[in-house]
């Protein structure tokens, strides 16, 4: 699926399939909407500095997608501390965009990654299928692709 060896988070980028899969993930919204808990939400998937007037278009959505994980991945780089795989960094990515890069950072998953225990860390994709404390099978679903991924697999 990728590169035959790890490297250091510094050196891997956003890839394509990964704003494709953010892309189909979130779906796109031109006029902001509140998401499963009530943030402004708009795009795919954008909140930062949204409020519920703020519109949008096809090319402009793309364009801060693109821009908004670049910032997530420069972000979780600060806490990883262990070569990855491109489609590991990608799933890591994906995951942060959606539960946000300071929850990343804090969480299990980040723990087992840096203790390289990255089975583990994949595996703990699958937990993040909540919103408001409820599952939510769209998240569910999301989570697996994740999950595969991060391990290799198609998703």
């Amino acid at each position: 699926m990728s590169n035959k060896f790890r490297m250091g988070v510094g050196a891997l980028g956003i890839s394509a399939s990964l704003l494709v899969s953010i892309a189909l993930n979130e779906g796109y919204r031109g006029e902001a909407y509140k998401d499963a808990v009530g943030v402004p939400t708009v795009g795919y998937g954008e909140t930062k500095g949204v409020t519920m007037k703020s519109r949008t278009t096809p090319d402009r959505a793309l364009v801060q997608l693109l821009t908004s994980a670049n910032r997530h991945a420069d972000d979780i780089r600060q806490c990883i501390k262990v070569p990855l795989y491109q489609h590991e960094f990608d799933a890591y990515v994906s995951l942060a965009y959606n539960i946000g890069a300071k929850n990343f950072c804090h969480s299990t998953l980040v723990r087992k990654l840096n203790a390289k225990d990255y089975k583990g860390a994949c595996t703990e994709i699958r937990r993040w299928d909540k919103a408001g404390g409820k599952v939510l099978r769209g998240l569910t679903v999301r989570r697996q692709r994740e999950y595969l991924t991060c391990v290799g697999g198609q998703a």
